[in-house]
């Protein structure tokens, strides 16, 4: 018999209280990414060579280092050290959607933003970064504190269905990471990014989703019910459902897509399902090249 959404978010509720605290997982986690000397330089736009890196996808072959990429069949781009501290500025969703799980024995996607984020942040805060929150309740500051306080903001859950980034306190120059499932309307995420933009911030956005929102596997009866309660809707036949589903969120993350390409900012989709660690190097090296560009 499956489970229905009541009792899967009752279950991820009841498992997550005997898990270990946000912070202890966090450094765990940290801790576990073998940065090595790349974890105490980073990238910059300093005058002393650092290393060659390759070509990512859907960058500019301008940034293309030709003598180096000469030497083999591969495309290198070359990256200098960071001269000066880098200030990051983070926001979290905390609305209801987050803490949707497909599964009782899979994490929320709430838990999983928060540790990547946590985790992020230890890595920076150990670089000597100034890492904060975006929306001013937390200024940017470095130190091994910072993350103590961090880890109690993030640990906090708002009420409504969705929540949108903010961006009250953004800092010029900074570098921004916005952490959502982005299922909430599109719009304020795109007057988020004009806003930092417009502060000559750049910034990434790392869409987290669980397996189930991207499969859509629900055939017969389905009560459909946000988790804040406040949405419903009951179909006979859910699978009549799916097709318009699944195009509209490819619309979602298309439209995501799009933006960050105008922009200069970079986008990742992560699935709860897979391991947290690779969502972290990710956005460790994606906050590494928006360093460079700034």
């Amino acid at each position: 018999m499956s489970l229905s959404a009541h009792d899967i978010r009752n279950t991820a509720e009841r498992d997550a209280a005997h898990l270990p605290g946000l912070l202890l997982r966090a450094q765990h986690l940290a801790n576990g990414v073998l940065l090595g000397e790349h974890g105490r330089r980073r990238p910059g736009s300093g005058d002393d060579f650092w290393q060659y890196r390759p070509l990512y996808d859907g960058e500019s072959h301008r940034m293309i280092d030709w003598r180096q990429s000469a030497r083999g069949d591969d495309h290198f781009v070359r990256q200098h050290e960071m001269k000066n501290a880098q200030t990051a500025q983070l926001w979290v969703d905390q609305g209801a959607s987050m803490r949707f799980t497909g599964h009782a024995d899979r994490v929320t996607k709430s838990d999983r933003a928060r540790i990547i984020a946590l985790s992020l942040s230890i890595l920076l805060l150990r670089n000597g970064e100034r890492v904060g929150l975006s929306d001013g309740t937390l200024a940017p500051r470095r130190g091994g504190q910072q993350v103590e306080h961090l880890s109690h903001r993030l640990e906090t859950d708002q009420t409504q269905d969705y929540a949108a980034p903010e961006t009250g306190a953004l800092m010029p120059n900074a570098r921004v990471v916005f952490i959502s499932d982005f299922m909430a309307p599109v719009e304020p995420v795109k007057t988020a990014v004009g806003r930092a933009t417009d502060r000559n911030a750049t910034g990434v956005l790392l869409q987290v989703l669980d397996p189930i929102e991207l499969q859509f596997p629900f055939t017969g009866r389905t009560i459909f019910e946000s988790i804040g309660g406040k949405l419903r809707h009951e179909s006979l036949k859910a699978s009549d459902l799916k097709a318009g589903y699944l195009e509209r969120l490819e619309i979602r993350r298309a439209s995501l897509r799009d933006l960050c390409q105008q922009t200069g900012w970079q986008y990742h989709c992560h699935m709860t399902d897979r391991a947290a660690q690779s969502a972290l190097l990710w956005l460790y090296h994606a906050l590494g090249e928006g360093a460079q560009r700034s």
